[in-house]
């Protein structure tokens, strides 16, 4: 698929940060893992990653306005586009050695998310869209599945750590979502549950307490694939607020009337 000069400068991006992450992911298992040295590690892996993308990103458009996990957020000479970035989605899987982790990348245009780009390097799939022509997963169409009946379904979603106070919440929504489907899975990087919900691995996902760089190309993906995508609470902006519910059209409204009690 030729997509936009957009699409294809995040792609490539998305690649050029990936190899410098997967060079970094490979030390971690050499690491004598105290607390301090290997988030130390991870955190420089990270802030290398962002600076391959900011200059990437930003040399080939300078105007374009930038908000990321690390680097903040820059306004730009131009107020109707900024990217969305975040260079390591899942960066305590990467810590631990779990390769299931991605580079995550969206343009935004006049408030509205115009392309996507998640990038599994571990894996090397590169998931992508743009607005209005569909999704893709590397050479092939992605399209959300085609399962009709809850109990035959498999759904993502994230659970609290630390302390956060929503884990009550949570576990009441996996009361109601866990009997009646196949299953439940917590993978630890939401613009890959996104990606999956696209690739039709999962058929759905929820999250709250996200950031718009967690969700941002992920939700395009999905819309281009076919899924539908609402804020948990309704009417709220995804991306904005950071909840996000999708799933695939003939689940849709039995699995949100589930998760939202």
């Amino acid at each position: 698929m030729i997509g936009s000069a957009n699409l294809n400068i995040m792609i490539k991006a998305a690649r050029r940060a990936g190899r410098s992450l997967v060079k970094d992911f490979r030390e971690v298992e050499n690491l004598q893992v105290s607390r301090k040295g290997a988030g130390d590690f991870v955190s420089k892996a990270d802030l290398a990653a962002e600076r391959v993308l900011k200059e990437d990103l930003m040399g080939a458009r300078p105007t374009y306005g930038w908000l990321a996990e690390e680097g903040g957020e820059d306004q730009g000479q131009d107020p109707t586009r900024r990217w969305i970035v975040d260079p390591l989605d899942g960066t305590t899987n990467f810590l631990h050695g779990l390769p299931h982790w991605a580079v995550s990348i969206a343009l935004e245009h006049k408030g509205q998310i115009v392309a996507g780009v998640v990038f599994d390097p571990a894996k090397d799939e590169m998931f992508f869209a743009e607005k209005g022509t569909g999704a893709w997963m590397n050479e092939t169409r992605l399209r959300v599945s085609g399962r009709h009946r809850m109990i035959e379904c498999l759904f993502g979603t994230g659970l609290p750590f630390a302390g956060r106070s929503d884990l009550p919440d949570t576990l009441q929504e996996l009361a109601r979502v866990l009997p009646g489907s196949a299953g439940v899975r917590r993978w630890g990087a939401a613009s890959l549950d996104l990606a999956y919900v696209a690739a039709g691995r999962l058929d759905g996902y929820w999250e709250r307490r996200l950031k718009p760089w967690d969700v941002a190309a992920g939700s395009l993906i999905v819309r281009e694939a076919g899924g539908l995508t609402e804020a948990i609470a309704p009417g709220e902006d995804i991306v904005e607020n950071g909840s996000i519910l999708c799933a695939n059209e003939p689940v849709f409204s039995s699995f949100a009337k589930q998760v939202r009690g």
